[in-house]
């Protein structure tokens, strides 16, 4: 029998994100959140329905076959999947230092007053938290965040703290990627609210086409 910490259910990901964190990234988002923040950019993640089960060990080979110098955790709510992502991460960091950074739409006051133990665990191992719901009436151009909210805690000393009172702390833009089947696909914190609905709306109203030039 599979222990519930050896299975992780995930929306998405992404095998070298740019935008979710400093350096390149491997970024997961896991399907379920309790949340349910209002104009969340991934409606599609929120049920506790969907998404596909992914087993840690396999998981954890697959991250460290890349060469990438991080992990990100998003969602959905990652910590309501503390359990199997602290096992992902000790798996990884026992062959490879890797840095990890979690999204969670809890404050950390309140995982460490009345987190479960596996919330806790998890949150011991990171070396970033960036925490808070997103409000959609404090909607902010900051780096790797989306409303003003939302705090960056520096956990550990692996990364240099941005500063907030200088121009480093604005958002870092988005990862714009287009598949072999037309499909276009963007990662990150938009600058603007509703983002995600206009986007679509255009893409709907203009289909893409590649613009070429002959050169000499």
């Amino acid at each position: 029998m599979i222990a519930p910490d050896e299975l992780l259910v995930v929306a998405q990901l992404h095998p070298a994100c740019t935008v979710l964190g400093p350096g390149t990234r491997f970024a997961i988002w896991v399907q379920g959140c309790p949340l349910h923040c209002r104009e969340c950019v991934s409606p599609q993640w929120i049920p506790q329905s969907g998404g596909r089960p992914v087993h840690v060990e396999e998981l954890a080979e697959t991250i460290l076959a890349t060469g990438v110098t991080g992990v990100t955790f998003s969602g959905g709510e990652p910590f309501a999947q503390a359990a199997a992502l602290a096992r992902l991460v000790g798996r990884l960091r026992a062959r490879r230092d890797l840095s990890v950074l979690s999204y969670t739409g809890f404050v950390v006051e309140h995982l460490r007053a009345h987190g479960t133990p596996a919330q806790r665990g998890l949150l011991g191992q990171l070396d970033i938290l960036i925490d808070g719901p997103y409000l959609v009436g404090r909607h902010a151009d900051l780096r790797w965040r989306g409303s003003a909210n939302q705090r960056i805690h520096y956990l550990t000393a692996r990364h240099e703290p941005v500063d907030a009172d200088r121009d480093a702390d604005r958002g870092v833009g988005l990862q714009l990627e287009v598949g072999g089947a037309g499909q276009v696909r963007w990662l990150g914190v938009p600058a603007q609210p509703g983002f995600r609905a206009r986007f679509e709306e255009q893409l709907q109203a203009t289909p893409l086409s590649l613009a070429t030039e002959a050169t000499r």
